[in-house]
C-alpha cells in the first residue's frame, strides 16, 4: 500500500531544512546561506488523525503507526529538495537536481519566507524588503516551465504521429508524463477544461502548451504555501496578502517547532506535534537561556497562532489538498483485532473515492480477486465492492480465501 510522497520545495535559505528537521527530527545541515541543501534529504514524517480507539473505548496496539493521546500518527515519506532560484528550469543553481527529486511528489509544500528577509536568490536582506508573493510567482513559473519543457520536447513529431495514426493524444501524453506522477485522468481533465482539440494536436500553439503545463501542475502537484518565519514582521501582513491572492496558506515557525521537538526529545518538556501548548517537566534543570527560548516560543508563536504550523501544514497537504482517507483494517470486527489479536494495529492512507474492492487490492492482490464483501465496523453492516471508504472507517475484508 503506497503512501503519498510530500515534496518540500522553495528557494534557498527560507527554512526548508529547519522544517524538514522539525518534521522528521533528522539531522540535516542548517545554515544561513544559500544552497545548504545540495542534494535531497529523504525522511519519514507523520500526519495525524483522531484515532478511533476512544470512539470504541478500547486500548489499541499500533504497529504501523503511533497513537499518542488519542491521536494516530501515520508515517509518510518527505523529500527536502535543493533550493530553487529564478531560471532553475533552465539549469540555473541546482535546478536540475531539484527537478529530478520533485517529479515523484504527490503534493508540494512550498516554504516561503513570509517576513521577506531573503532576496530572490535566497540571500539575507532586511525583513520586508522582499515580497513573498513574487517568490511564489517565480516558484510557480519554475514548476510550469519544467513541465512545459517536457511537453515541448519532440512535440511536433508526437502530435503529427498521433493525428496520422488516429491515436488518442491524452493517452500519448499520459505515457510521456507518467514519470511525473501525472495521471491519465489529470491529462484528460486539463485538455477538456482548456478546450484543446484532442484530435488535432498539431494545431495546439506554444501558448496553449504552456497553459496545459500550468493546469497539469495544479492538478497533479497541488501546492500549499508554508508561510515560514511567521514570528517576524511583516509576516502576518504578507500571509493575509497571500490568502487574498487565492493561495492555500499555513502560517509557520519551523524554528519554534524544532526547539520544542528537541526539548521534548531530551525530556525537558512534554510536547506533541500540533499542540497549542507544552509543559515544562523540570524547570529547575533548565538554563536561563533554555527557559527564555521556550517562553519566547510560547508567547510569540503558540499563544498568537495556536501552533507552530508544522503539523498543520502536513495534515492540510494530505487531507485537504489530496483528500486522503485514513482507514483502520481489521480481521475481527467485534474485537477490532488482526489475526494476531492486536487491537486496531494499522492505519493506512488511501486516495479519495477508494472502493471496498480497491482497498482489498491495496492490502493484497488476492483479496481483490476473491473479494465477497466488506464489513464496516461502526455500523456492523455489510457493504459491497462499490462502497466508498470514508475517513476513519474501520473495515474488514471478507474473501473466498478467508483472508483479511
Amino acid at each position: 500500500m503506497r503512501n503519498p510522497l510530500i515534496g518540500l520545495a522553495g528557494k534557498p535559505n527560507v527554512g526548508k531544512s529547519t522544517f524538514f528537521s522539525a518534521a522528521t527530527l533528522a539531522s540535516v545541515p542548517i545554515a544561513n546561506y544559500p544552497f545548504t541543501t545540495v542534494k535531497a534529504n529523504v525522511g519519514i514524517t507523520y500526519v495525524a488523525v483522531d484515532c478511533v480507539c476512544r470512539e470504541f473505548g478500547v486500548q489499541d496496539n499500533p504497529v504501523n503507526s503511533a497513537c499518542i493521546g488519542g491521536r494516530r500518527f501515520i508515517p509518510v515519506k518527505m523529500v527536502d529538495c535543493p533550493g530553487l532560484v529564478p531560471g532553475a528550469w533552465e539549469g540555473r543553481g541546482l535546478g536540475n537536481q531539484f527537478l529530478d527529486e520533485v517529479r515523484k511528489a504527490d503534493v508540494l509544500l512550498l516554504v516561503v519566507d513570509a517576513a521577506g528577509s531573503t532576496d530572490m536568490d535566497g540571500k539575507p536582506c532586511k525583513p520586508g524588503l522582499n515580497d513573498p508573493l513574487q517568490d511564489v510567482a517565480f516558484l510557480e513559473k519554475e514548476f510550469d516551465m519544467w513541465i512545459f519543457q517536457i511537453l515541448k520536447k519532440d512535440w511536433d513529431r508526437i502530435a503529427r504521429k498521433a493525428e496520422t495514426l488516429g491515436e488518442n493524444i491524452v493517452g500519448v501524453l499520459s505515457e510521456k508524463l507518467a514519470g511525473l506522477q501525472i495521471r491519465r485522468q489529470d491529462v484528460f481533465r486539463a485538455v477538456d477544461e482548456l478546450g484543446l482539440q484532442a484530435k488535432k494536436p498539431t494545431r495546439w500553439t506554444e501558448g496553449e502548451l504552456q497553459n496545459l503545463a500550468k493546469r497539469l501542475r495544479k492538478l497533479a502537484k497541488p501546492l500549499l504555501i508554508v508561510a515560514n518565519k511567521i514570528d517576524l514582521e511583516p509576516a502576518e501582513e504578507n500571509v493575509a496578502r497571500l490568502r487574498e491572492a487565492g493561495y492555500a496558506v499555513v502560517p509557520c515557525s519551523a524554528e519554534a517547532e524544532l526547539v520544542l521537538r528537541r526539548a521534548d526529545e531530551k525530556g525537558m518538556i512534554e510536547y506533541k506535534p500540533g499542540d497549542k501548548e507544552f509543559k515544562i517537566l523540570q524547570p529547575q534543570k533548565l538554563t536561563v537561556e533554555q527557559t527564555s527560548a521556550l517562553r519566547a516560543v510560547e508567547e510569540k508563536v503558540l499563544k498568537k497562532f495556536g501552533s507552530t504550523g508544522v503539523q498543520e501544514a502536513l495534515d492540510f497537504a494530505l487531507f485537504r489538498l489530496l483528500g486522503m482517507v485514513a482507514i483502520f483494517p481489521v480481521e475481527d470486527v467485534e474485537k477490532l483485532t488482526d489475526h494476531e489479536g492486536r487491537v486496531l494495529p494499522d492505519c493506512y492512507l488511501v486516495p479519495p473515492d477508494t472502493g471496498a474492492r480497491d482497498l482489498a487490492g491495496m492490502i493484497h492482490s488476492e483479496l481483490a480477486e476473491t473479494f465477497i464483501y466488506a464489513v464496516e465496523a461502526k455500523s456492523k453492516r455489510r457493504v459491497g465492492e462499490d462502497y466508498r471508504i470514508k475517513h476513519r472507517d474501520v473495515i474488514k475484508i471478507v474473501s473466498s480465501k478467508g483472508r483479511a
